[in-house]
């Protein structure tokens, strides 16, 4: 008996075209862009904000992907690449920070009506000046608020729009990277700020800490912007003389 061989045809396959180098992680566009963007945030003495990035690396590169995997390589290393709101900077690793204290530079302490004025401006932006005294319950000391903006960590935001125009304070990008914040939102909550000691465990039953501000560099409803009248007011400017 003979057996018949019954051929069985394998389904053609449709022919694809090779897809062209994208700028997907496994791509050589994104690692080239990768060792671009580790170059530019080690030569930076400051966070290096997203919209730099963008401008510098090539188009359609996955900037964030890009960061987020650059911060994965460096995790367990000596130094750690952090994000500050939407900006990027290498920092020491936290456990290894004993091993720069020779070098640091010795800070003067802030005073406690410091720290204190600094938590209400953190936690309260846009706060003006009598705000901050109110919260408080004291007269606030223009040495102390002059302290505070001489440390980076405060800024002047804009004016509120009520009588007499008084300026609003917030804080800086230098203020989340100094205490390794990635966002205001990175704060500490009631529960964190009892467990440090900073708050009484027998607060009210209703007292809460206020939520500061998705968008810090947002102007809230209330604010109007400073203008180049406003900073010669304050002394921040150099007024223009006619004739130059």
């Amino acid at each position: 008996m003979t057996e018949s061989s019954n051929v069985i045809p394998f389904a053609e396959e449709d022919e694809q075209a090779p897809s062209p180098e994208g700028v997907g992680p496994s791509s050589v566009a994104f690692a080239e862009a990768k060792r671009m963007a580790e170059a530019l945030v080690f030569a930076s003495a400051a966070p290096v904000s997203f919209k730099s990035l963008s401008d510098r690396l090539p188009d359609g590169v996955d900037i964030r992907a890009i960061m987020e995997e650059l911060k994965g390589d460096y995790e367990r290393r000596g130094v750690n690449l952090v994000r500050v709101e939407d900006s990027w900077a290498f920092r020491t690793a936290g456990d290894l920070a004993f091993l720069m204290s020779r070098d640091a530079v010795q800070q003067k302490k802030l005073s406690r009506a410091a720290l204190e004025m600094l938590s209400v401006i953190a936690y309260h932006q846009p706060v003006t000046r009598a705000e901050i005294e109110e919260i408080r319950g004291v007269e606030t000391s223009k040495g102390t608020l002059d302290l505070l903006l001489e440390t980076g960590w405060v800024r002047m935001r804009g004016r509120r729009r009520a009588p007499g125009r008084p300026v609003t304070y917030g804080t800086t990008l230098e203020f989340l990277d100094h205490f390794g914040l990635e966002e205001l939102r990175d704060l500490p909550g009631i529960e964190e700020l009892k467990g440090a000691g900073l708050l009484s465990s027998r607060m009210p039953a209703n007292f809460s800490v206020p939520q500061p501000p998705s968008d810090p560099d947002m102007l809230s409803e209330d604010e109007d912007p400073l203008t180049d009248i406003d900073l010669e007011e304050l002394g921040l400017l150099t007024p223009r003389v006619e004739g130059d």
